[in-house]
């Protein structure tokens, strides 16, 4: 499957939140692989969410492994349907950018240690503990299956939101 169009920031689908997934189906296969090559495609990109390319469904996918933030502390290639965030500890502050609001980046208090069930591409339930950056890119997938972006998360607008430099 090709790479998708991402929609920015204004897109009102952006602020929907998601419908859950009643069955992995043969067009789920073929949203999580368009999910999978988007992200692929993306500048810089460690996850993306189903809203993005357009669809409501609790559907995302994440990867840090080829991060330098991630690369040390991963799970590898995750794919996430109907993820729910069973425990989480500890909080820190990071700087966030995402592919819907491709001009700002932004300071965002996270969770530092989460334990995610969900499950994956063959249906199969899954439960993992992430930390660190993979954490991270985790809570924000989930956070666009339920229509917030990182923008609605920033620690302080007056000092917490920046414009980007470039975008790679």
């Amino acid at each position: 499957m090709p790479a998708q169009p991402i929609l920015c920031y204004p897109h009102p689908v952006l602020k929907k939140v998601s419908h859950a997934v009643a069955v992995i189906d043969d067009e789920i296969r073929g949203l999580i692989d368009d999910l999978l090559d988007t992200m692929r495609a993306g500048p810089g990109s460690v996850g993306v969410a189903a809203p993005q390319i357009g669809a409501t469904l609790r559907v995302c996918v994440v990867d840090v492994s080829g991060s330098r933030h991630g690369k040390e502390n991963n799970h590898g290639v995750l794919v996430m349907v109907n993820p729910e965030i069973v425990h989480r500890e500890g909080a820190a502050i990071m700087r966030e950018g995402c592919m819907s609001v491709p001009d700002y980046t932004g300071d965002v208090e996270r969770a530092t240690t989460i334990t995610v069930r969900f499950r994956d591409g063959e249906g199969t339930e899954r439960e993992i503990s992430a930390s660190g950056f993979e954490a991270v890119a985790i809570q924000h997938e989930m956070d666009h299956l339920d229509g917030i972006l990182f923008l609605d998360r920033i620690v302080s607008l007056k000092t917490g939101l920046f414009r980007r430099k470039n975008y790679r």
